[in-house]
């Protein structure tokens, strides 16, 4: 049975940064993408960041370039999302996903999800 288990989520101030960590397993995961979506109070979920298999490629959101890294690392099966200058509005459940379609950032784009871990900032 496939697993996702998310951690490193908390409270921040404003400016600060968390680094958050996604450790699957269940399954070879071999060429597959994995990705971090958040969900905001009142919004629909939205796509944070993905990174390929090698990750030689990655996608990142508009609002969250230059100040989120994502990382992976395959002998550990687990994916990281370093988070810098975090601000309020970067307040949300923050959710890792796992898929075989390659660098998507949409939802449909992954068929394994983790619980999420809640990412307080205050101003």
């Amino acid at each position: 049975q496939v697993q996702l288990v998310e951690s490193g989520g908390g409270l921040v101030q404003a400016g600060g940064s968390l680094r958050l960590s996604c450790a699957a397993s269940g399954r070879t995961f071999s060429n597959y993408a994995m990705g971090w979506f958040r969900q905001r109070p009142g919004k629909e979920r939205e796509s944070v960041a993905a990174i390929v298999w090698s990750g030689a490629s990655t996608y990142y959101a508009d609002s969250m370039k230059g100040r989120f890294t994502i990382s992976r690392d395959n002998a550990r099966n687990t994916v990281y999302l370093e988070m810098n200058s975090l601000k309020p509005e970067d307040t949300a459940v923050y959710y890792c996903a796992v898929g075989r379609y390659g660098l998507r950032s949409d939802v449909s784009g992954y068929e394994y999800w983790g619980q999420g871990t809640q990412v307080t900032v205050s101003s």
